[in-house]
């Protein structure tokens, strides 16, 4: 299994990125993808993730209401569209996916991906 991310960069606070995560190497069916981030010095932390059938969950309270996770199915990918970035959002942004539905708990999840960075200026 081989999970790929994009979309990551430089964007100034108030500003948009949409991460894009795709997954190869067998059919995700059943499987609950997602994403986690890690800011330097700090742990990893839980952001969202969506089962097959479009439900979702929202990690951090922080990223409510700017942070919407889907997928497509048909493609294999994973979506994070992050609005109204803002200075502590900037982070390493890892997709993960599992075998089973959808968790906050890192130890859960069974692939990871390489991660990209995301820098919010101020």
């Amino acid at each position: 299994v081989q999970l790929v991310e994009s979309g990551g960069g430089l964007v100034q606070a108030g500003g948009s990125l949409r991460l894009s995560c795709v997954a190869s190497g067998r059919t995700f069916r059943n499987d609950a993808m997602g994403w986690f981030r890690q800011a330097p010095g700090k742990e990893r932390e839980f952001v969202g993730a969506i089962s097959w059938n479009g439900g979702s969950t929202s990690g951090t309270d922080s990223v409510k209401g700017r942070f919407t996770i889907s997928r497509d199915n048909a493609k294999n990918t994973v979506y994070q569209q992050m609005n109204s970035l803002k200075p502590e959002d900037t982070a390493v942004y890892f997709c993960v996916v599992r075998t089973g539905p959808r968790s906050a708990k890192r130890e859960d999840y069974d692939y990871w991906g390489q991660g990209t960075q995301v820098t919010v200026s101020s």
